[in-house]
């Protein structure tokens, strides 16, 4: 199935809940979901939040995201388990809808072990997301893959992933998404923290990279990026 619409999801928990949720969704909430047409692409611990939860999932087409997540979330599966994966969460409203910036650029993804059955994650997959101005977007990937992506590369950061914001109106309304907003979204893989932490260390230390490049790059953001450090759960499709 390709992902050519894609959510990324953040989840703001009350503390102490996100092992209760992450158990719940891989034991209820995936093939719950895939059976509607949709898939859920990977589940995440957030690294620097203990309160996090992260969560990808992918759609053929707006017109199909409509469809599947009114067939899921009037569903029996979600009646049943709603007011116990509700319970965890400040907030569920953190959301942004997301198109590969070309093709080649989508998320790809391993298989997924049955519930219940242990494998250990691996890796750390890092999002980051650059705020656009609205002038800034058009044309931001072409020339994000020509300045950033070789020195990210060479210093063990290459894409796994780069995504846009899709500009379509919401399909499903009931779910709010962030809009009216422009987001570049780059994801990387890493061995762990300590290897990313490498990789941020060399970044900033290539003049390169320091006085060329993030500066060009810069010069269209409204925010400083946002990084995401995440560790697949085990049921996670990116591992």
């Amino acid at each position: 199935m390709g992902h050519h619409i894609v959510e990324l999801r953040q989840y703001r928990l009350y503390p102490g809940t996100r092992e209760t949720l992450i158990a719940l969704f891989d034991r209820e909430l995936v093939e719950s979901q895939e059976a509607t047409g949709m898939q859920v692409i990977a589940q995440f611990r957030d690294v620097d939040r203990p309160d996090v939860f992260t969560w990808l999932r992918g759609f053929p087409s707006m017109t199909a995201r409509a469809t599947s997540l009114a067939a899921f979330y009037d569903g029996p599966v979600w009646a049943r388990h709603r007011d116990a994966a509700n319970v965890t969460m400040i907030s569920s409203d953190d959301v942004r809808l997301l198109r590969p910036v070309r093709s080649g650029t989508d998320i790809v993804v391993g298989d997924r072990p049955a519930a219940g059955v242990p494998r250990r994650a691996r890796g750390l997959v890092v999002v980051t997301v650059y705020a656009l101005a609205a002038s800034a977007a058009q044309g931001f990937a072409e020339h994000f893959e020509r300045l950033a992506v070789p020195l990210l590369t060479a210093h063990g950061g290459a894409p796994i992933a780069m995504l846009e914001t899709e500009p379509s109106i919401n399909s499903f309304p009931r779910l709010p998404v962030r809009e009216e907003e422009h987001a570049f979204v780059r994801m990387a893989r890493f061995d762990d923290v300590a290897a990313h932490d490498r990789h941020v260390t060399e970044l900033a230390a290539d003049a390169g990279w320091a006085k060329d490049a993030y500066p060009s790059l810069a010069r269209g953001f409204t925010a400083s990026p946002e990084v995401l450090r995440l560790e697949p759960t085990s049921r996670s499709r990116i591992l």
